[in-house]
This record gives C-alpha cells, structure tokens and sequence, in this order.
C-alpha cells in the first residue's frame, strides 16, 4: 500500500493497475464484477431483493480472494471505496475492448 494521497481518479488508476498485475487477480475481478452486475440485473427485473443484497458479496469475494490469496496485498478499497470500484469497471471495459494492455505497467522479470 502506497501512502500517497491521490487527488484525481487519473492518478489513482495506474496505483490501481499496480496492484493488480496477476492475471489471475484480474479474472477473478472480472467474474466478481460481471457476477454483480448480472445479479443487480436480475434484482431489478424480477423484484429479487435477495439477489441485490447478495450481488455485492460476490463482487468483492471474487476480487478480495484475487487480493489475499494471489496477489497477497490490500485491496485499494480500504483506503479508496469509491476510486477502487470505478476502477473495476474500467479495469473490466479495458480488458473486454482489447485495451488493458496499453494501460498495464511493464513486467519486470527478475533473473534466477
């Protein structure tokens, strides 16, 4: 975790980035976040408050299990709820329009 403040989501998103450089951490945002995203749909259409309360536990278990087990880091939404989650979806929209790679910063691949 960085102590540095951001000031605009434009700084806070490459942080973001940076803490999610395993492949495997951002799969499983994406089941996390398209998981929520199908289930507040379903809420809505069929008046399931109990998919809406569920939604956002699937949401975060997905991407909190990405953080704890395979990336082993804090997740950004402790300190940054709102940025985090706006992060996700951009993160997510990248990824589905072939745009990520552009966006992710260099692997750096330390010799044996």
């Amino acid at each position: 975790m960085t102590d540095k403040r951001y000031q605009s989501f434009g700084e806070f998103f490459p942080y973001y980035l940076s803490e999610h450089s395993s492949p495997v951490n951002r799969a499983l945002h994406y089941i996390g976040t398209a998981g929520a995203v199908g289930l507040y749909v379903a809420a809505i259409a069929t008046w399931g408050i109990w998919l809406a309360i569920v939604a956002p536990f699937v949401g975060y278990g997905f991407a909190w299990i990405g953080h704890f087990f395979v990336e082993k880091n804090r997740p950004a939404t402790f300190t940054y709820p709102l940025w985090s989650l706006f992060g996700d979806f951009v993160m997510l929209f990248l990824f589905v329009t072939g745009r990520l790679g552009r966006h992710l910063p260099p692997v750096v691949v330390e010799p044996r």
